[in-house]
């Protein structure tokens, strides 16, 4: 997803939330909680009116990808002439 697409998605999300904000605002009045939400969607709007274009030369992070790590027990023969962390070799004494 590009720049523009990001940004539109933002801008579509945030006035869903503008939406169901204003709604909760008939339901509850005008309480401390309402407008602190109200304020802090109107701060959303302005930080993304005020994000301009990305810097030149700025390259996006790499996408992280999950790594998903079985619960199956490892193969025995994985260990296979490894020590055991602070415990040493099997043929010698820890001291």
């Amino acid at each position: 997803m590009g720049v523009p697409e990001s940004r539109a998605a933002v801008a579509e999300a945030l006035s869903a939330l503008e939406t169901a904000v204003e709604t909760l605002r008939r339901y509850y009045g005008d309480t401390l909680g309402v407008r602190r939400l109200v304020s802090d969607v109107a701060r959303l709007g302005d930080d993304l009116a005020e994000l301009g274009d990305p810097l030149p030369g700025h390259r996006p992070e790499p996408v992280r990808q999950l790594e998903i790590v079985p619960d199956e027990p490892y193969d025995p023969s994985m260990w296979a002439g490894a020590e055991d962390e602070g415990l040493g070799a099997p043929d010698r004494r820890a001291p």
